[in-house]
């Protein structure tokens, strides 16, 4: 069994060394995976609800630091040489996708093909308002993005046209290192799960418990079986994040055909020896079990 860290920084100072330290660290315990947040705004009246929550409210505060993932995951690189660097998740229908194409082919370029694109539809519709994205046909909107994404990333020249995405005859260079770059999706809805199943590389199921793992996963197993796909064409990945897990349920994910799972920790680090301790103390906590599935 994998295991994935989820990184949230909350430095007031020497954010850089902290963000380095914890990847670092993280690769050196034997973490398959980083993963890093993205909101570009947060606001402070909403109507949307957080779909982690009881009462639908944000759990952070909305001064939180929430740095540009894209960003954050080259201070990473640069600490690192095995690591996975993943977006936890990207907003993609809030991006132009010629120019997100050409940020994460760049960051996979530099890092050698360590970037995974964590993806979803976003949560926060005042936060489109914010951008000037309408928040409407916003799953439509994605999935014309990732597949304009992908030609731009394997042809040499590429064309696209739909209803939100229109070019042709452009070359974008660098190229991502693997011809491509994976593209998990976020979220649990049926609409989520189908999109990982329909054109997805992977399924992220953010707060999820073993037993919500295992019918998930049976339900994207049906949608494979559908569409003709393999199983081993997708990779599964869960964070339990508010449900509560030990190093025992490990297995039980594992047995429900999850592939990695993502440690989130509550406290964001400050300081740098807080981001080796974060480190140091969830592989002690988790590893022994993840190496033993």
């Amino acid at each position: 069994m994998k295991l994935g860290l989820f990184a949230m920084i909350g430095a007031v100072a020497e954010p850089m060394a902290i963000m380095k330290t914890l990847a670092q660290r993280s690769e050196q315990r034997g973490f398959s995976t980083v993963w890093v947040p993205e909101h570009v705004v947060l606001v402070e009246k909403y109507a949307s609800r957080y779909p982690y929550s009881e009462t639908g409210a944000f759990p952070g505060s909305t001064t939180a630091t929430i740095a540009d993932p894209f960003i954050s995951l080259t201070a990473m690189a640069c600490a690192t040489s095995k690591i996975r660097l993943a977006t936890g998740i990207c907003l993609v229908p809030e991006h132009n996708p010629i120019v997100l194409a050409k940020v994460v082919a760049t960051l996979d370029w530099l890092c050698g093909g360590r970037v995974v694109l964590g993806a979803g539809i976003g949560w926060l519709e005042e936060e489109f308002h914010a951008i000037g994205i309408p928040w409407e046909r916003r799953a439509a909107r994605t999935k014309e993005c990732v597949e304009a994404m992908r030609r731009l990333w394997a042809d040499a020249l590429s064309s696209y046209r739909g209803e939100f995405v229109n070019f042709e005859g452009v070359r974008s260079y660098p190229k991502p290192v693997r011809g491509s770059v994976p593209v998990i999706f976020g979220g649990e809805s049926g609409p989520a799960l189908k999109r990982s199943a329909d054109y997805g590389n992977g399924w992220f199921g953010f707060n999820v418990s073993p037993d919500e793992a295992v019918a998930k996963v049976k339900r994207i197993e049906e949608i494979l079986r559908i569409n003709g796909r393999k199983r081993s064409e997708l990779e599964i990945i869960v964070a339990p994040y508010t449900k509560p897990a030990t190093p025992d349920d490990l297995k039980r994910y594992r047995d429900g055909g999850v592939d990695e799972v993502v440690i989130v920790n509550p406290r964001a680090p400050r300081t740098v020896q807080e981001a080796e301790a974060l480190a140091d103390d969830t592989a002690r906590k988790w590893m022994e079990a993840a190496a033993n599935c």
